[in-house]
């Protein structure tokens, strides 16, 4: 079953979204996927996943120098 995962991050321009595409497309398998909200006050990472842990996307963003946290229901 895909997980919805939703994270508050420091990612503030579509340049920097760039740089973490690959680091991102490297995690998901088949028909996951990621993106991002900047437009919001929280700057959104939105993750459908199956398999994907968020304290690897938090530890993953985090050694690219981005604040990143699982904002919880």
């Amino acid at each position: 079953m895909k997980t919805v995962l939703v994270f508050r991050t420091s990612v503030a321009t579509p340049q920097q979204a760039g740089r973490l595409k690959p680091v991102l497309d490297n995690l998901m398998h088949t028909r996951e996927k990621w993106n991002f909200d900047l437009e919001d006050c929280d700057r959104i990472l939105r993750v459908e996943a199956f398999t994907l842990q968020a304290q690897v996307i938090i530890e993953k963003l985090n050694r690219e120098g981005f604040f990143c946290a699982e904002l919880e229901d």
